[in-house]
């Protein structure tokens, strides 16, 4: 069964693809990011698909990263990383079709390679965006890069650190310009919808250009971040069965939205 689905409007030159597993709140397992980069890698020869809506399933969570039941081999070496999660957003795959993001519910630690790779964020009034790594005793690394890029450092320093104990709602992450903007509830994929509909009525060319312009400010800073990312996870995560033991023994008594 897919885990991603992909609906089509050839009229108005939008795909909306739907992350679909929301009976474990959409989190990454190794088919799903396999499924996504060939997603992305085929929508770049649709040439009926202008513009692009990424959102989740369900009304839970858009995305709360990698499967905790996924099982990655690392080498020994620190210098030398398996990621299943950096393959999994447009960008990674060529595609230079703009991809807007309708976020509804979580949208936490590995979510944000996703988001990452967005042009932009919209919101339902339920979206809280975390990332809880270094309460597992992991190293955030990746995702905490890749929010730099969009977020003050403060504030990706914050929600890094302070890890499961507090959730961004979606009205902070619109102050503070990770979400463009904060929809009605229930109304953010027709928003988004609405937006991706606007700029795939635009010349594509010119319309890809820019995102590839908009993408090449950020990504020298990115690729140069990502080179460190490997020996610093291999040395600051503690081992899988200590996470695990972190992970069962978590606060259940609820974190503090601000």
């Amino acid at each position: 069964m897919s885990a991603v689905r992909v609906d089509t409007d050839k009229d108005d030159g939008v795909a909306v693809v739907t992350l679909d597993r929301p009976h474990r709140l959409n989190a990454i397992d190794l088919d799903m990011a396999h499924e996504l980069a060939a997603v992305w890698r085929a929508l770049r020869f649709d040439d009926a698909v202008r513009a692009v809506v990424l959102t989740g399933g369900g009304e839970r969570a858009f995305c709360t990263g990698i499967d905790r039941d996924v099982d990655v081999p690392q080498p020994s070496s620190p210098y030398m990383q398996d990621d299943p999660l950096l393959t999994v957003g447009p960008k990674a795959n060529d595609l230079w079709k703009p991809v807007v993001a309708a976020v509804r519910g979580m949208a936490c630690g590995g979510a944000f390679y996703l988001l990452g790779e967005c042009e932009f964020v919209l919101a339902d009034p339920t979206a809280v965006f975390f990332d809880p790594h270094t309460t597992y005793g992991m190293v955030s690394a990746y995702e905490s890069m890749l929010m730099a890029a969009r977020m003050p450092y403060g504030e990706v320093a914050r929600m890094a650190l302070m890890g499961n104990a507090e959730r961004i709602s979606a009205r902070r992450a619109h102050e503070i310009g990770l979400v463009s903007e904060v929809t009605q509830e229930g109304a953010v994929l027709a928003a988004a919808v609405r937006c991706a509909a606007v700029v795939a009525g635009y010349p594509p060319t010119a319309v890809q250009g820019t995102v590839r312009a908009l993408w090449a400010a950020r990504q020298a800073a990115l690729a140069h971040a990502f080179t460190q990312a490997p020996p610093l996870i291999a040395l600051g995560n503690l081992p899988a069965g200590r996470q695990a033991e972190l992970f069962g023994n978590r606060d259940r008594s609820g974190p503090r939205t601000r």
